[in-house]
């Protein structure tokens, strides 16, 4: 089933997402309808607070950027309850949008590649590293379930410069081509 995106201006976006536990109801429900919601709105990650859900759960498949980062070929993982253990490298500056944040694409930094330790969504726990274009879409999503978004990471003056784009998205006033839940309308 697909879920409609919470837009830009709800508080669950706001809020850091709590533990989920291994018996969480419906979770395989929850996964499946997910990814139906994330390809459905094309988008390359889907964290669960966009749809309407405070919970530690993200998901990820970055096979949209195959054709351009040849190690996001098949790259599709579930993120339960991560835990970011460290970023390091050089940063590195990509354009990123967000299916909360439509039409508004900005240039934000980040480091290169990371550490992050999960279950997936067997429940197995892993530690892992992961660089380049998978690291940045993980950096992404985490920062949704810290209550996060990516336009905290411009500068002050796009920040003004994108205000009334944002206002207009709180208020319902955005077309999409995938369903959205807006908070004021």
């Amino acid at each position: 089933m697909v879920l409609p995106i919470v837009a830009y201006g709800d508080p669950i976006l706001k809020k850091v997402a709590t533990e989920i536990q291994k018996d969480h109801k419906d979770l395989e429900i929850l996964l499946k309808n997910m990814f139906e919601t994330m390809h459905k709105s094309h988008g390359v990650g889907l964290a669960a607070p966009q749809i309407g859900q405070s919970i530690r759960l993200f998901i990820v498949d970055a096979n949209p950027f195959a054709d351009e980062y040849p190690e996001a070929k098949d790259f599709t993982q579930v993120f339960i309850n991560p835990v970011m253990i460290e970023e390091t490298g050089t940063n590195w500056v990509f354009n990123e949008g967000c299916l909360s944040i439509p039409g508004i694409r900005e240039d934000v930094t980040r480091k290169p590649t990371l550490k992050i330790k999960y279950y997936n969504e067997h429940w197995n726990e892993e530690e892992k590293e992961f660089s380049g274009i998978i690291a940045r879409v993980i950096q992404h999503e985490y920062d949704h379930i810290e209550g996060k978004l990516f336009i905290e990471h411009i500068s002050t003056l796009k920040k003004t410069l994108i205000k009334g784009k944002l206002n207009d998205i709180s208020k319902g006033k955005v077309d999409v081509e995938y369903k959205m839940r807006f908070f004021r309308k």
